[in-house]
């Protein structure tokens, strides 16, 4: 029996960015649909505009109307947008925003009804995003107020190191009074769980990073390292996690 691969829906982001691009250039490599069958939620006349401006040749997207109609072994495409949509590279614009957003709901609807089996999200302009349906600072607060759970994790991901952002969207200078005992505690159990049933892990090793340069040096260069001491974390057992 043919091994069925794993339906990744894509939203095509900002029209006016780098969503496309990215896109285009992770589809042209043949062996992606080995690994999942891709269904972009876009416009294949924007995708066609991005096309021509990267000199894309001998790419094609298969149209379809609905996640079910995928075919496993090309790059298919559902149109969400009108053809009176205007791509103006390199700018944010109202237009943009609102694309962005189409895509986005129609590609999550689609994940939360079982049709597409993952979701991946090409990069928002996350000023010209906001509207009434779209209020957050980015895809994460988003997914997790649509998703309705209580906390997520960001993760940065790479080939020996995946690290996890306790403090999601926010400035800088308000980072050092989000960090607590209890959200350390909340980010590395998901974490733990992730590394274990999301990426075959079976003992994951995880390290907290320290807020200041040296972690502090205790209390020369910031003191939040010695006020949430590491002791507590030292007290939990394996199977608090």
């Amino acid at each position: 029996m043919e091994k069925k691969t794993i339906i990744a829906g894509i939203s095509q982001g900002d029209i006016n960015g780098i969503g496309y691009e990215v896109i285009l250039k992770t589809l042209s490599d043949p062996m992606i649909t080995d690994i999942c069958t891709p269904v972009v939620y876009g416009s294949p006349k924007v995708a066609a505009y991005h096309r021509k401006a990267l000199n894309v040749a001998n790419f094609s997207f298969n149209n379809i109307r609905s996640a079910e109609e995928a075919h496993a072994k090309k790059f298919n495409m559902i149109n969400c947008l009108d053809d009176n949509i205007r791509v103006e590279l390199g700018k944010s614009t109202q237009q943009g925003g609102e694309a962005a957003l189409i895509s986005l709901e129609k590609a999550v609807e689609d994940l939360k009804n079982g049709k597409i089996d993952v979701l991946i999200t090409a990069p928002i302009d996350k000023q010209n995003v906001q509207s009434e349906n779209f209020h957050f600072k980015g895809h994460t607060e988003y997914l997790k107020s649509v998703a309705g759970v209580e906390e997520v994790l960001m993760f940065m991901i790479g080939e020996s190191m995946k690290i996890g952002v306790a403090t999601d969207h926010v400035p800088l200078n308000k980072v050092s009074g989000l960090i607590t005992l209890d959200t350390l505690i909340r980010k590395i159990r998901l974490m733990n769980q992730s590394l274990i049933l999301d990426f075959g892990i079976r003992k994951p090793r995880i390290a907290v990073l320290g807020l200041n340069p040296h972690a502090g040096d205790n209390s020369l260069l910031g003191t939040e390292e010695v006020k949430l001491s590491v002791q507590p974390f030292n007290r939990l057992k394996k199977k608090e996690f």
